[in-house]
């Protein structure tokens, strides 16, 4: 049996088109030529692939069957041709990007789906890790890219950029008892804090603690489970309350001290001795353009 490409493309664009005459329009070949196609290829396969008792060829059972297989082929042989051309255009193979919750991730699904239409054959990997466990990855070459909020202290070796800045609001459950007080900073002390916490020990941990009693909770979305049970409060950014299913559960307390409305810088970071191909360059800087909130 000898199927070729050739016949596959007869066999498709017959079906597509409707008539031989129409496919070989489209593929710019004689109608001669796109009907001999098929026929040799009922003839490889062993089965009929079109009834042709009425004016235009139908497909039959079995061509209805087959012709999902040939588009799979067809399509798999483009998919060679690209992958084969990134690699004469040097597009790396794969990536893999870290990104802290922060980052509000509504705006990723369209940052990506653009992504995919200028490189369709880069594998991508997507981290969502917290914090400095973002530059850690990126530092250990285990991330090509990362975006995080701000850290006070980073390592040397990775460059950066700020890609926007993110409000935090302090939040607490409706029975929670800061809720129908104004706070002031000592009565934050006295009530359980829950915070972000990465899974390394360094400063950035305890950045934002103010209580005396802590839990650590390695997600934005389940802290805020965890307030609206009256648990504790927590400094969360104003994109995750406003997003999260249980908003209406949720107090914002009136505050004695400045409105904490704390702006965190939002910074993506690279390792600067590390190559940056076609696809990390573009992602690069698609997030500096994307500038999250305003500082």
């Amino acid at each position: 049996m000898n199927v070729s490409f050739e016949q596959l493309e007869a066999f498709v664009a017959a079906a597509e088109q409707g008539s031989f005459s129409a496919a070989g329009r489209a593929l710019r070949k004689a109608q001669s030529a796109v009907s001999t196609q098929v026929a040799n290829l009922e003839e490889d396969l062993g089965v009929a692939l079109f009834s042709r008792a009425g004016r235009n060829p139908v497909l039959t059972a079995a061509g209805e069957r087959l012709l999902r297989e040939a588009r799979v082929i067809l399509d798999r042989r483009e998919h060679l041709i690209g992958v084969a051309s990134s690699f004469e255009s040097h597009v790396e193979t794969r990536l893999v990007v870290a990104i802290d919750e922060l980052y509000p991730e509504h705006l990723l699904g369209a940052l990506f789906a653009d992504f995919a239409r200028h490189f369709p054959h880069v594998e991508l990997e997507l981290l969502f890790p917290l914090m400095e466990d973002v530059s850690q990855l990126v530092l250990a070459g285990q991330a090509d890219i990362g975006v995080m909020w701000r850290q006070e202290a980073l390592p040397p070796e990775l460059g950066f950029q700020t890609v926007g800045w993110v409000p935090i609001k302090l939040v607490c459950g409706k029975g929670h008892p800061l809720a129908g007080t104004r706070v002031d900073w000592e009565e934050l002390k006295r009530h359980r804090q829950i915070l972000v916490a990465a899974r390394g020990d360094g400063p950035e941990k305890q950045r934002l603690r103010v209580a005396a009693e802590v839990w650590w909770v390695e997600s934005h979305w389940v802290i805020l489970q965890l307030v609206k049970q009256g648990i504790g409060w927590a400094f969360v950014s104003s994109y995750v309350i406003e997003n999260s299913p249980v908003t209406a559960d949720l107090v914002t307390p009136d505050l004695q001290f400045d409105n904490f409305d704390l702006p965190v810088a939002l910074e993506m970071v690279w390792h600067k001795q590390r190559p940056c191909g076609p696809a990390a360059r573009w992602l690069r800087e698609r997030f500096a353009a994307a500038r999250i909130g305003a500082a």
